[in-house]
């Protein structure tokens, strides 16, 4: 029953994000499950992180808090040596051992966080202390976690970037275990021939950090929901995007790879379609824009039977520009979707509108119209040595 009344709010949620485009009024879930008539560009946001929540149950997850501790090093052993023939032998306590690191490690075979979801707690185990004989503590055991290329780690306090995954099988030590105590051994001298002290281990590293997931791909697609760009990643690529006649049909960014002549190819990412006013929630908000940084090359996706191509296009701009700046110095190309219903005098026309400076690809995924012309160009601009 709760999973019944979970699928019926997220279809309610689903239709208000809709009006949310499309209407000047908006509206939102009320008490007795009647839509009431809010203000406009007003999104409740405690109906925004539901949803977010549910989409955190699909299979793709990119975003991570946990909290971490290295393992405390081991304390030095304060031991004196005692024979059979000499009961004051000299000192010979061993250092204790460090404590356990926590370790990322690339892994090519991993596409999401989503194994990371419920370990909430990563804790690392502690060295053992030293010991008589000058016998050094065991090391504490080091946690690997194995996350995709393209993984950024953060303090969650500052959001600082302290490490970053980009090759399979890269390591960094990420949070170092801390270092065991030193035996009174090492601190014999000439003059003080028996220490009566050692050293304690030092104590591990323990904050609440942040794993961040940015897709790796060579081409990013950008567009209004329902622009058409899960249709173009189906017919060019093996992937199976979901494909609906409403809005915000892509939840979760989606991957393909594009086979090109003499066996090349390059990887296509689809985001979830930006809307006006992402930069303030909504819609998706600016979610999952963390996936394109990382693209040289982005494919603006517009529909030919767009009001106002040149306006859709500005909108699209701003909303990267407001997101980080870096964005706009990528590589645009213009994909004008769904050309199969225009004849030359429009595409005239809509090329006029556009800026003079960008390419523009007409191209019809349903008939495949120009989407051959389409991987030409997004190969010249990703090869501009012509490799």
């Amino acid at each position: 029953m709760n999973r019944l009344l979970e699928q019926n709010y997220l279809i309610i949620l689903y239709f208000q994000i809709i009006l949310k485009i499309y209407l000047v009024q908006e509206v939102r879930v009320g008490e007795n499950g009647v839509l009431e008539t809010l203000q406009p560009n007003c999104l409740y946001p405690a109906d925004m992180n539901y949803l977010c929540r549910l989409m955190e149950n699909k299979n793709f997850i990119d975003y991570i808090r946990v909290f971490c501790r290295s393992g405390h090093g081991g304390a030095g052993s304060k031991h004196f040596m005692r024979t059979k023939f000499n009961d004051h032998a000299g000192p010979d306590g061993g250092d204790g051992g460090r404590g356990g690191h926590i370790i990322l490690r690339g892994n090519k075979n991993t596409w999401t966080l989503l194994h990371l979801r419920y370990m909430k707690n990563l804790l690392a185990e502690n060295g053992e202390g030293g010991s008589g004989n000058n016998c050094t503590g065991r090391s504490g055991k080091d946690i690997y976690i194995d996350v995709p290329l393209g993984t950024v780690a953060k303090d969650d306090t500052t959001m600082e970037q302290e490490a970053e995954i980009l090759e399979h099988g890269q390591e960094i030590i990420w949070i170092k275990g801390g270092r065991g105590g030193q035996g009174n051994a090492k601190f014999a001298t000439p003059t003080n021939q028996a220490p009566e002290h050692a050293q304690p281990g030092e104590p591990g590293q323990e904050s609440w950090k942040v794993l961040e997931l940015k897709v790796l791909a060579d081409v990013g697609l950008v567009g209004f929901p329902n622009a058409g760009k899960s249709t173009l990643l189906s017919v060019i690529t093996a992937a199976k995007p979901k494909i609906a006649s409403y809005a915000f049909t892509t939840l979760t960014p989606q991957l393909g790879m594009v086979e090109y002549r003499d066996n090349k190819s390059f990887c296509v990412a689809d985001l979830p379609g930006i809307i006006e006013g992402a930069a303030e929630g909504k819609g998706l908000g600016h979610r999952f824009l963390r996936h394109i940084e990382r693209n040289p090359v982005l494919l603006f996706v517009i529909p030919a039977d767009s009001n106002d191509h040149k306006k859709e296009f500005d909108i699209l701009v701003k909303e990267l520009e407001e997101y980080t700046e870096e964005l706009l110095h990528k590589q645009f190309i213009i994909g004008v979707s769904k050309s199969d219903m225009l004849d030359d005098e429009l595409k005239e026309a809509i090329v006029k509108e556009l800026p003079k400076d960008l390419p523009v690809v007409f191209f019809s995924s349903f008939t495949q119209q120009g989407l051959v012309q389409l991987k030409d160009v997004l190969w010249a601009n990703l090869n501009p040595e012509g490799e």
